[in-house]
């Protein structure tokens, strides 16, 4: 294992910065866990239903702040997509060409995940299983495709999207909440910060890329500020709490994001960016950076399958009868350990659902597609990494 993790040290350019690579790897594991923490599907009869420990016990809304990581990793995306097509377009690329590049390794896993769904679906229909049961194992395992499309979006747009202030979608977001909440607005116009709300880190990338966030002021600016604003809507607002979506409340700060749920990614984003210096450190030892390649070379395919993963380990824990923390009600402290005690299985689960679909976002391009510099020395390294985790 150590000369497989020299190997991947060796290989990696040394003008890459691994800081942002292990702020990805620590956005997709957050979401990872924070999934398999407040989702549960307890069998109720011959039916599934989902769940949420955060209904029953509200004061582990803490939770959902640790685990809630999405901001950091459009950050990370902002910054990333804008430094490519600069790069491209220093080499005389074509946004066709760089756009093509940029969402074949994004939507690739999704084809074999919309595959197997859509098998599982029919099956579990003629085999007799409640619509209920079906519809909630469905939702469960498409809802990280909303994440996809909405990334897909903003790196489409990323050449409009590269001299864009943060202020400008974060005034959306204030204008949308303020006429929602503020005046009895219609509901829907919350949709708007399905975009707006993503804008803001992703253009906090892109701003990042122009070397205006390299001071450590800036880091301290968006991690007290959004922590404070988000401290005063959530305790005088009338703001949830929980920084995700909880089963039966009226509002959810994530699905549309809220200003609240804004604020806070602002604040996880100047934590982040105060962490580069340290995450650089950490990242020179050869142990550490394999994994951290490792988790970035199949990110797409943890994201999309660790809801499956949890869901297969329910299913099969079914053929044992209602087991704790897998089955039953998550409606106080013995579920919370009972969960923790899973995890390990969901991480092997997860393990499996790896090796079966890897590929798909790991194949080889199309031939004539050119990557940016960027891109192809990521999956340079990327490509050495997993050599050398397969010889070891």
């Amino acid at each position: 294992m150590h000369r497989a993790a020299h190997r991947v040290d060796t290989a990696t350019p040394t003008t890459r910065d691994r800081a942002v690579d292990a702020l990805r790897a620590i956005a997709i594991l957050g979401v990872v866990l924070g999934h398999w923490l407040v989702t549960a599907l307890v069998a109720d009869g011959g039916t599934l239903r989902t769940a949420s420990p955060l209904a029953h016990m509200p004061w582990l809304a803490p939770v959902s702040w640790t685990f809630q990581t999405l901001a950091v990793f459009f950050m990370v995306g902002g910054h990333v997509a804008t430094k490519s097509h600069a790069s491209a377009r220093a080499r005389g690329g074509t946004y066709r060409a760089w756009l093509r590049a940029r969402l074949s390794r994004l939507f690739k896993p999704v084809a074999a995940l919309l595959t197997l769904w859509t098998a599982a679906a029919l099956c579990l229909l003629l085999g007799g299983a409640s619509f209920v049961t079906v519809h909630t194992l469905v939702k469960l395992a498409l809802s990280p495709l909303w994440f996809l499309l909405v990334f897909a979006v903003l790196t489409a747009a990323t050449p409009l999207l590269a001299r864009l202030s943060p202020l400008w979608p974060l005034a959306v977001v204030l204008h949308v909440d303020l006429v929602r909440f503020g005046l009895g607005g219609p509901s829907w116009l919350g949709w708007v910060n399905l975009a707006a709300g993503w804008l803001v880190p992703y253009t906090l990338g892109a701003a990042w890329t122009r070397g205006e966030l390299e001071r450590p002021r800036a880091g301290w600016v968006l991690l007290t500020g959004g922590a404070v604003a988000t401290a005063v809507l959530v305790m005088w607002a009338g703001y949830p709490a929980s920084m995700v979506g909880v089963p039966g409340e009226a509002v959810s700060n994530l699905n549309p994001p809220t200003l609240a749920a804004v604020t806070f990614g602002l604040a996880q984003c100047g934590a982040a960016l105060l962490l580069r210096g340290r995450l650089r450190e950490v990242m020179r030892h050869p142990l550490t950076w394999a994994a951290v390649a490792l988790v970035n070379l199949s990110a797409m395919t943890v994201f999309l399958w660790h809801q499956t993963a949890l869901m297969a380990t329910t299913a099969t824990g079914l053929l044992a009868g209602r087991l704790p923390g897998l089955h039953s009600v998550p409606d106080g402290l013995g579920w919370v350990a009972a969960r923790l005690l899973w995890l390990p299985v969901l991480a092997l689960a997860l393990a499996v659902c790896w090796v079966a679909f890897r590929t798909y976002e790991q194949g080889s391009r199309r031939p004539g597609v050119p990557r940016s510099r960027v891109v192809r020395v990521h999956r340079r390294s990327e490509t050495a990494g997993a050599k050398a985790a397969r010889d070891a």
